[in-house]
């Protein structure tokens, strides 16, 4: 079969066309790889990227060799909101921002960390692209240092386990619920474990006025010590655990896209003890992360469905 005939062909509406193709050099079950894969899959030929520093900066691009079919640029951690907002400019004087999709990665180092204060006045500024957060929860790339998404006491090499202290003290940032609070009309949350879900809120995002936002879970085997082959599991497993919520922000309004009641939810247990950064935890810890688990997803509950974040765009 040809390569035209694949590039016309569907797989239950999902194109057979690559845009991250194979060779790259990330790690065997690597939930990002795949997100990148499927986002830019949605989002089709005529896209520019925009990426960070990070996992998949570096194992996509080794000199000379590339994985992308697309136009592609590499920014330092903190300025790849800067950058596409000079290529959002660019595109608005030749009268192709309409028809140009604009996709911004940062992992949650860059993201959460880095680059907010460049995202952020992007986002307060009105600029047109899409931000993809591909958060694994740590800076991977360059030792598994804690990072603003790094769950409470998760063990990284920055917040170890010792006897006095049982890995990060720290809650985890809730990022979407603060982009929200920019004013603009998009927002979501996505997994690759539900690819049409993934699908259908990038085009929506895309087809967005002025910036728009996307919070992807990402598993990494490396970092979170789990077998290579879990990721996709994992993922399931964190959204019936309702560890990661699946929503969208929709003009202020947020509306769950799979909503898990309390008494059908997965333990939070069953999704820890498949990661070894989890494995110094104490039973009483454990129940304090439900705890935890159970009235952030409250709160969410509280605002579903309400005007809860004003829109200025």
């Amino acid at each position: 079969m040809g390569a035209g005939c694949l590039t016309e062909r569907m797989i239950k509406g999902l194109s057979y066309e690559e845009r991250f193709v194979s060779g790259h050099r990330a790690c065997a079950g690597c939930g990002e790889a795949l997100v990148v894969r499927h986002v830019v899959k949605a989002a089709g030929p005529n896209s520019i990227v925009v990426m960070a520093t990070g996992c998949m900066e570096v194992v996509s691009t080794p000199y000379p060799e590339t994985s992308w079919t697309i136009p592609w640029i590499h920014g330092a951690f903190e300025n790849n909101s800067a950058i596409a907002s000079g290529i959002d400019a660019a595109l608005r004087m030749q009268g192709k921002r309409d028809e140009t999709n604009l996709l911004v990665f940062g992992g949650d180092g860059s993201t959460f960390d880095i680059g907010f204060g460049a995202l952020s006045g992007a986002l307060e500024r009105g600029n047109k692209f899409t931000y993809i957060c591909t958060d694994n929860e740590a800076y991977m790339n360059t030792g598994v240092q804690r990072s603003g998404a790094t769950p409470f006491l998760a063990n990284t090499t920055t917040s170890p386990v010792g006897k006095a202290v049982h890995g990060k003290q720290e809650p985890k940032k809730p990022l979407p619920l603060i982009v929200a609070a920019h004013g603009i009309k998009y927002v979501a949350t996505c997994t690759p474990a539900n690819l049409y879900d993934l699908h259908k809120k990038v085009k929506k995002a895309l087809a967005t006025p002025y910036g728009s936002f996307i919070h992807a879970f990402s598993v990494c085997p490396v970092g979170w010590h789990t077998k290579s082959d879990v990721a996709v599991e994992l993922s399931r497993i964190a959204v019936q655990s309702r560890v990661f919520p699946l929503y969208e922000i929709e003009d202020g309004v947020l509306t769950f896209t799979q909503k898990i009641e309390k008494e059908k939810a997965t333990p939070v247990l069953d999704y820890l003890k498949v990661q070894g950064r989890f494995k110094h935890l104490k039973p009483d810890e454990v129940e304090k992360i439900q705890v935890y688990v159970d009235k952030r997803y409250d709160f969410l509950l509280e605002i579903e469905g309400k005007k809860a974040f004003d829109t200025l765009f």
